[in-house]
């Protein structure tokens, strides 16, 4: 049984409780609805929600430690001797893996039995023809340990797949019961589902607060087993990186936070000026209509994906700066010599972050009291002089606020300086050289057959915990600035 027709069983046995359970209360009235405490719905709410909900909660719970009980019980299975030179335990699990989703492949779709799949003495070359018949995708020969501990991975699966469905159809047709059984006319049924509403409401506000802690100690965990060996002084005070999976590597965060920060600036200066100066038209001096119309195709720069960023300055941005300063261009000037360079990822950086600048500077300088800008027109001032002495000065903190918000934006950004500014990590104040950033170094170490033994792979965590601290830094501040502003003129 597949966990989509589970969850369509789960639903029906909730819309059987809604109606078992709002038929019973009235029952219990004589059919008179005035003399039930809540209205008829809500007792069919608490036997459909004390059906659903606990069913739910132990499908997931069984969703997440299931993968881990199996994975860490098969890996258990793998003799140290099964394990090649070179590689690990961890790599022989994906190998694993990959041959029990290819024996379950080729068991669908026909070229496979299942009980030749099941039989630890099958021949390894006729199943290994079978699932390239299949087209299933191996990366190495399949030998015995690996088909056995596979076929052990199956097995397990089944079972547990088979049991999960049983606890919680189980758990569904228990929760229906009690709620059923306890259903009557002076039954506070109102009360008990209110309070299951806002304890579902109070869980669904902690995922994000949970999810948030989850992703920190993650990082933490693995950066401080990064720590342990490479030096953390060489980390954050050295000038070089220059990473060596055969040892001897030099990796230093310093070149990489000069280049994050280069472009993050140089983005920033192209994106406060015309966000904010789009901002002061739209609300300002913009008639109704075409604000209307401006505001939402502004808006829609921020819906475009960064990767189409990066393609228009691989392939527009990139190459116009090369003709303009490159040697032959039109300048004659010889400073670029590729479209890879700092200027190149700042610039479509900038154009990316005009939407985050403008909307929300917009709706502060929008908030500003109008009472304000009457009794600056009462008493003599323009309206350029207005918006310039009033209006700005009193959305400061807010703009402020947005400003910082749209930094902490730039910071984090990956494929556009993935794809335009480079991969070279140094310092230099020449916008138009190739630079590379934090995050653009993060994917390089993690990308391929990485050994997360090894510190050139765990000083991508390293990496990333150091910017979530500056970037968390930066929106703590946004939101403390635009906090204080809002107490002051709301």
């Amino acid at each position: 049984m597949a966990i989509s027709w589970l969850l369509l069983i789960l639903l029906a046995l909730a819309a059987i409780g809604f109606f078992s359970g709002r038929s019973r209360a009235l029952a219990s009235a004589g059919g008179n609805a005035r003399q039930l405490h809540s209205l008829p719905s809500y007792y069919g709410y608490n036997v459909a929600l004390t059906a659903l909900v606990p069913a739910l909660g132990v499908l997931i719970v069984w969703l997440l430690v299931q993968p881990l009980v199996v994975n860490g019980t098969v890996s258990g299975m793998i003799p140290d001797q099964a394990i090649p030179d070179g590689s690990d335990r961890g790599l022989v699990m994906s190998e694993v893996r990959r041959v029990a989703d290819g024996l379950d492949g080729a068991v669908a779709s026909g070229a496979l039995s299942d009980a030749v799949a099941r039989d630890a003495e099958a021949d390894i070359d006729t199943l290994t023809a079978a699932l390239k018949d299949a087209g299933q995708v191996l990366t190495q020969e399949i030998t015995r340990p690996v088909l056995q501990a596979a076929q052990s991975y199956r097995s397990m699966n089944a079972v547990g797949e088979v049991a999960m469905q049983a606890v919680v159809l189980l758990v569904a047709l228990l929760g229906a019961a009690f709620a059923y059984i306890r259903t009557h006319k002076e039954f506070r049924a109102r009360n008990v589902v209110e309070q299951g509403i806002l304890a579902l409401l109070l869980l669904a506000a902690s995922i994000a607060i949970l999810t948030t802690v989850g992703i920190v100690l993650s990082m933490l965990f693995e950066t401080m087993n990064f720590f342990q060996m490479h030096s953390w002084k060489d980390f954050f005070f050295g000038s070089t990186w220059a990473p060596n999976f055969r040892g001897g590597s030099e990796l230093s965060i310093l070149p990489l936070l000069w280049g994050t920060l280069y472009i993050s600036l140089i983005a920033l200066l192209v994106a406060v000026p015309i966000g904010l100066f789009a901002a002061i038209y739209l609300s300002e001096y913009a008639s109704g209509a075409t604000r209307a119309i401006a505001k939402p195709l502004l808006e829609i720069l921020a819906g475009i994906p960064t990767i189409v960023y990066g393609l228009f300055a691989l392939l527009t941005v990139g190459p116009a700066l090369v003709a303009l300063f490159g040697q032959g261009g039109a300048l004659g000037v010889g400073w670029m010599a590729s479209s890879n360079a700092v200027l190149t990822a700042g610039l479509v950086m900038g154009i990316m972050l005009i939407p985050f600048v403008s909307s929300l500077s917009d709706d502060i300088i929008n908030a500003v009291p109008q009472a304000m800008r009457d009794g600056s027109l009462g008493l003599g001032a323009t309206h350029s002089e207005t918006v310039r002495q009033v209006v700005l000065p009193a959305a400061l903190p807010g703009i402020v606020g947005a400003i910082l918000l749209a930094a902490s934006r730039a910071i984090g950004e990956t494929m556009i300086v993935v794809m335009a500014a480079g991969a070279i990590a140094k310092f230099s104040g020449n916008p138009f050289e190739a630079m590379t950033t934090i995050t653009t170094r993060i994917v390089s170490q993690l990308t391929g057959d990485t050994d997360f033994a090894s510190p050139e792979t765990l000083v991508a965590f390293a990496l990333g915990l150091t910017l979530f601290v500056i970037t968390l830094g930066l929106n703590i501040l946004a939101l403390y600035v635009v906090r204080k502003y809002r107490e002051q003129y709301e």
